[in-house]
């Protein structure tokens, strides 16, 4: 079956890996990265799962999310934010991928149908959308607070390609997470692991040319 649509996830390959969002984060909010990196681990086994994964679904506010955070921190760290939303200085260090945002612009000039699957945040959505060609760029967004369920999980992809209309084979999808692909593969959609621009546009590039019999893209 010949792909006609390519997926993309957003953090980590539509912007700066989530390394470099996470130290500006920590330096920002006068935060060692080690001990933002254990208050984020202590609140995950307080709670039994990561306070990212519970913002992501909309089981929490992202208010919640910050004060689970700030209660693993050493005393006198409540005041680390100074004022500010937890968001507004994730996003001071986070940086949209603009030559993978214009590779994706060309597929889409080239009839691909270009589709986001993202994990994030209610709150977020207008910083997130004011970085990105969103209207532009995608046919389809498929994000996890507004469907209740995040990836790995199975049911967000079936959910994709039931608003797609479209068969797994006819996919492509790029997670910079290994078991977000590998879940993606187990329902049949082919997948790139995003590790940085260059190796991944070659990487998408040959897997749509390997399987398209019409090299200059399929006819839509």
């Amino acid at each position: 079956m010949t792909i006609d649509t390519v997926v993309v996830d957003y953090g980590g390959v539509l912007t700066n890996p989530l390394v470099e969002t996470f130290t500006a984060f920590a330096e920002l909010a006068g935060i060692e990265v080690a001990a933002l990196a254990e208050a984020f681990t202590a609140a995950t086994h307080r709670h039994g799962e990561t306070p990212m994964a519970a913002l992501e679904i909309g089981a929490i506010t992202e208010r919640q999310m910050a004060e689970r955070i700030l209660a693993e921190l050493p005393p006198g760290s409540e005041r680390v934010l100074d004022g500010h939303e937890f968001g507004e200085l994730w996003f001071r260090g986070r940086k949209p991928n603009e030559p993978f945002v214009d590779f994706l612009r060309q597929l889409r000039g080239d009839g691909y149908r270009i589709a986001l699957l993202t994990n994030n945040v209610r709150e977020w959505e207008p910083r997130w959308r004011a970085q990105l060609p969103v209207d532009e760029l995608f046919t389809l967004v498929v994000d996890s607070h507004k469907e209740g369920v995040r990836k790995p999980d199975p049911k967000i992809y079936r959910i994709l390609l039931d608003r797609l209309d479209a068969e797994p084979g006819q996919c492509l999808f790029v997670d910079d997470t290994e078991e977000n692909c590998l879940a993606a593969r187990e329902l049949g959609i082919e997948s790139v692991r995003f590790t940085d621009t260059d190796t991944t546009v070659r990487e998408v590039l040959a897997l749509l040319e390997a399987g398209d019999p019409d090299p200059g893209g399929p006819a839509r």
